[in-house]
């Protein structure tokens, strides 16, 4: 955080440099009022005019930098504490945990989703599995988290790496016009060659212009990703610290409905091999172990329930 002392030197700073540009201004209006010159004609363009002298690459440009603006706000506020972490999420989460409540806990999470709640939820769901499986499933969840956001950053590096490419797209698409403009002109019409070189300078600075910020709010959410992640790993580990996971063992928390059965107990009769002892099923000619034959081995004389 920039300190006060830092702000006063920056626009301190600021205004010697203001104050730099206008004195000199202000010498030559004196200069040219002393002298009774008319001043030249100056044409002013607008920023709108500025830009259209980019060619077609400005169209892309443009979205690329409505999409690096929507993609920053974006990755901005889901790494902010308070809505990864909100505090009053924690503080119920701590009260459920206290009366030993955790299906209240696991109902407010699902109810409740956040950074936080979404983990908390899985961990929740798996207290009676015992420790290692918790922690195993929340580690994963919150590794889910950071993944959705890190990958929604990732279009800022893209955004950051093709935008200089485009702006170079137009420069190359404007030295060409200018070197035609040139060819068949010659240089008796500068102003055919100034607008093409005008195209190849508005198109490059336009995509440095997109790519630098992208670029920058890439590192900067994906640090606070980072430290995001640390935070709700904290809390965590303070919610689920003295855990007792062994009174807990077999319950079963949340509404998650469990797919896997044990399979039924299996009663066929199989035909142990006379040679290695291997069990086989009892139309089988030759033991899937050894190879022996099993020609003269029968179920009804060696039978072998299945383990």
């Amino acid at each position: 955080m920039p300190t006060l002392r830092s702000i006063r030197r920056i626009f301190f700073a600021a205004f010697l440099l203001l104050a730099a540009c206008a004195v000199p201004c202000a010498m030559a209006q004196e200069k040219k009022e002393e002298g009774g010159e008319a001043a030249p004609k100056v044409h002013k363009k607008t920023l709108l005019a500025t830009l259209a002298e980019g060619g077609i690459v400005m169209i892309p440009l443009a979205i690329c930098s409505m999409v690096m603006v929507y993609l920053a706000g974006d990755g901005y506020l889901r790494t902010m504490k308070k809505r990864a972490i909100p505090a009053e999420q924690l503080e119920a989460v701590k009260g459920f945990f206290r009366e030993a409540n955790y299906q209240g806990a696991y109902e407010f999470c699902k109810a409740n989703p956040s950074s936080l709640t979404n983990v908390l939820r899985v961990g929740i769901s798996l207290i009676g599995e015992g420790k290692s499986i918790a922690e195993t499933g929340m580690a994963e969840e919150l590794s889910k988290e950071n993944s959705f956001i890190q990958t929604r950053m990732s279009y800022l590096s893209v955004i950051g790496v093709c935008t200089p490419m485009i702006g170079l797209l137009g420069t190359v698409t404007g030295m060409i016009k200018a070197f035609s403009s040139l060819g068949t002109s010659g240089i008796g019409d500068p102003s055919g060659l100034s607008a093409a070189i005008g195209e190849v300078l508005v198109a490059t600075a336009s995509g440095l212009f997109v790519a630098i910020p992208a670029f920058g709010m890439f590192y900067f959410v994906k640090a606070r990703a980072t430290a995001m992640v640390h935070d709700i790993n904290d809390s965590i580990n303070m919610l689920f610290r003295a855990m007792p996971y062994g009174k807990l063992a077999g319950h079963k928390y949340g509404d998650e409905e469990i797919f896997a059965s044990a399979p039924a107990e299996d009663s066929t009769q199989y035909v142990s091999c006379p040679s290695c002892g291997g069990q086989n099923y009892p139309d089988a000619l030759e033991c899937a172990h050894c190879g022996h034959s099993l020609a003269n081995a029968t179920a009804a004389e060696q039978p072998v329930p299945a383990n």
